[in-house]
């Protein structure tokens, strides 16, 4: 995937964020590990290493938003998202 195709799905991803953010049922703490990495699709001159240990993470919070347990599809999601969030870290 190339960069500017990384930031679109980074700027996706983040409207769904704002989306499931904004509702009452979803833990507000839910997205705080992406908050803390200050990474946004605006963010052109981050690499893109940075761009997407951000969108594991993000992409980890909302299909934990979505799941209804761990073994629940999103709930699998959520887990190979962080597998994949570890990894990219270690390689920043």
């Amino acid at each position: 995937m190339h960069k500017d195709e990384l930031l679109e799905l980074h700027a996706q991803m983040l409207t769904i964020k704002d989306y499931f953010a904004g509702l009452e049922d979803v833990d507000a703490t839910l997205f705080d590990p992406y908050e803390e990495l200050d990474v946004t699709p605006e963010d052109v001159h981050k690499s893109k290493s940075e761009h997407k240990h951000a969108v594991f993470v993000l992409g980890n919070a909302l299909a934990t938003a979505m799941s209804e347990d761990e073994f629940s599809d999103a709930g699998r999601v959520g887990k190979r998202m962080k597998e994949l969030a570890e990894d990219a870290e270690k390689k920043l």
